[in-house]
């Protein structure tokens, strides 16, 4: 029997939340996964259909604690939990024996911790087959990453990166970054030093990286633009066959050259679009690429279910449509 025709539950922690409401969207379309369980202590008791629009119309939020779920444990558990909470949550789900076939944290506390497989699927697939415990990335850190790793052995100097996000980076606690009357007709710059996706993208990408971010006031996308050293000599030909080759395979991602990317091309996608390959005729050796992508899809959501798909053996685009 082919491993995408077995069925498996899964359950989410944080279901509420704006990446546990996509994650459940399109558990909606996969043909083998089936939610079983959805925690979400503000929604207790309310079917999630009612809540959602999206979900089994015959389950309901639960406000199960980890030694509830550790008895009767889905195969697949996904934490969408704020950061903070997973160390002491797994912890509690050890000592009660929970035995799921795989754990997926989606806050940032694990994506630092060896013993949690962090993968983004079209960088690191081959550290997925049977990953039990993985951590999955950033939205802004997945965005420098997919864009800086295949141009990163040309520069020897440090890469700098600038993002815009929508709001709902912001997560949904009312907070000055998704207060659409304070966002309304500008851009507000935030952690310009020291930003945990900064941390995380030099971590993985194993070279340092420079980031600024910003929020606007539109709700959901990334536009990250990197700013990078590059031989003399480079032309925008070669640095897009980079693109290519580097991601041949990957149908989620789409180089279009110099070509500006625009993320209105990407909301409500699983997908990734670099371009606006640039080098600068004046002074040869300065290079530049944007690279734009949903944040909460193939920064969050979507990406996490790749990385689900491809742990479980099954094809890494089932339930999705780039």
């Amino acid at each position: 029997m082919s491993t995408d025709t077995l069925t498996h539950s899964i359950g989410i922690v944080g279901a509420r939340g704006y990446v546990g409401r996509e994650l459940i969207a399109l558990l909606d379309q996969h043909p083998t996964l089936r939610l079983s369980l959805a925690v979400s202590t503000t929604h207790t008791g309310q079917s999630i259909r009612d809540v959602l629009d999206a979900g089994p119309p015959d389950l309901s939020f639960t406000d199960t604690d980890p030694v509830s779920i550790a008895h009767d444990c889905p195969d697949v558990l996904v934490l969408a939990m704020p950061n903070g909470r997973t160390h002491s949550f797994i912890d509690t789900l050890d000592r009660a024996g929970a035995q799921p076939k795989l754990i997926i944290d989606l806050s940032a506390d694990t994506r630092f911790d060896d013993n949690w497989i962090y993968t983004i699927p079209e960088l690191h697939a081959e550290r997925l087959h049977n990953a039990r415990r993985i951590a999955n990335p950033g939205c802004y850190a997945t965005a420098m990453q997919l864009v800086l790793a295949p141009v990163l052995h040309l520069t020897a100097t440090t890469p700098h990166c600038f993002g815009v996000s929508g709001y709902s980076g912001a997560g949904s606690k009312p907070s000055p970054r998704n207060d659409t009357s304070l966002l309304d007709a500008g851009i507000t710059p935030y952690a310009l030093a020291g930003h945990l996706h900064e941390k995380e993208a030099s971590a993985h990408l194993y070279r340092p990286v420079r980031f600024a971010p910003s929020v606007a006031p539109f709700f959901r996308g990334i536009v990250l633009t990197a700013l990078f050293d590059v031989p003399d000599g480079t032309t925008v030909e070669q640095l897009t066959d980079f693109y290519n080759t580097a991601y041949t395979d990957s149908p989620c991602i789409d180089c279009i050259g110099p070509e500006m990317p625009r993320v209105q091309d990407v909301v409500n996608t699983p997908s990734a679009i670099i371009g606006g390959i640039t080098i600068d005729p004046a002074i040869p050796g300065r290079a530049g690429a944007v690279c734009v992508i949903d944040n909460l899809l193939k920064g969050a959501a979507s990406q996490a279910l790749q990385n689900i798909n491809l742990a479980l053996n099954l094809s890494p685009l089932l339930g999705l449509a780039p």
